[in-house]
């Protein structure tokens, strides 16, 4: 029984040893937000799933939210938070508080970081002009300091990969004007995936990946291609906030990033299960050509 439960680990690393050739010296993006950031053993979990991609020898590039913890502090200190289309209405006051809760989130995932050995640093999207932007108007409908990504400067990402520190990226950035604005996690997320080439990018969210029918868990789908991801938008399969997350993917896909992946982070270790395993446990979305990992007994599994 003994010799059982070794020979079963041996054969998970094995399992995992062609990804990490294949993905050496890669750049991956995580974006990380959702209940994944409020349970702290979930914390740890996603933390060391990141230390665990840089040691084996990927460039791993954190991209956090917090919208949770900034609605708790908005209310602390007696604001009401407000939205417009799923989107914070941000005036000035809302923006400091947002700025504080979310360096102080960084700092607390760079600490984590750091305790298991591996060098960090945190950042915002106004240190070395990573992320400019222009004030985003839904529907035209003025909700004060949201903005738009316009441009991304990665330079100091690369200093920082290249001088081997794990960067740790909170969504806040500055316009024409240098006026600093918040920014939505996910399009963060993609922008700088796609600005730096990312080899993967992938959102930890609160489901399980993209289902065929949105209403049965039980049709989650393991791989897309970017027109069967189209094809689900616009035949109304996927509807609330999987549309705005599921365009993101397309678009990093059509800007250079090789694969996505949707996953669950409430499930511990679900980076290294999806990333690692031929089956996967989420939604990885592909370019036409892309090859798909999972065999054609998988793939009818997903069905």
């Amino acid at each position: 029984m003994v010799k059982q439960k070794y020979l079963e680990k041996a054969q998970v690393l094995i399992e995992a040893l062609p990804y990490i050739q294949r993905f050496n010296r890669k750049i991956v993006v995580v974006k990380y937000g959702g209940s994944a950031m409020l349970d702290q053993t979930l914390k740890e979990n996603v933390i060391k799933d990141v230390v665990l991609l840089k040691l084996v020898g990927f460039k791993p590039i954190i991209v956090h939210g917090g919208g949770k913890e900034i609605s708790r502090w908005v209310e602390k200190v007696g604001m009401e938070a407000r939205f417009v289309n799923g989107l914070r209405v941000t005036d000035k006051d809302t923006m400091e508080v947002a700025e504080m809760v979310l360096a102080k989130v960084n700092q607390e995932l760079v600490t984590l970081i750091q305790a298991l050995g591996v060098k960090a640093v945190g950042i915002s999207g106004k240190d070395g002009g990573l992320l400019k932007v222009e004030k985003k108007m839904p529907d035209g409908q003025d909700i004060g300091f949201v903005g738009n990504i316009k441009k991304v400067e990665p330079k100091i990402l690369y200093d920082l990969l290249e001088k081997d520190f794990l960067p740790v990226v909170f969504p806040v950035g500055y316009d024409e004007d240098f006026n600093t604005y918040n920014i939505n996690a996910d399009d963060a997320a993609c922008a700088i995936a796609e600005s730096v080439h990312a080899e993967k990018l992938a959102f930890l969210t609160d489901i399980e990946g993209v289902y065929k029918d949105k209403d049965d868990p039980d049709t989650l789908i393991s791989e897309l291609r970017v027109s069967e991801a189209r094809e689900l938008i616009s035949q109304g399969y996927v509807g609330g906030g999987m549309i705005p997350k599921l365009q993101n993917c397309i678009d990093a896909i059509e800007e250079g990033v090789s694969r996505v992946h949707i996953l669950d982070g409430r499930i511990p270790h679900s980076l290294l299960l999806e990333i690692f395993t031929n089956k996967g446990i989420g939604t990885a979305i592909l370019r036409e050509n892309g090859e798909k990992y999972s065999t054609e007994e998988q793939k009818e599994e997903h069905r």
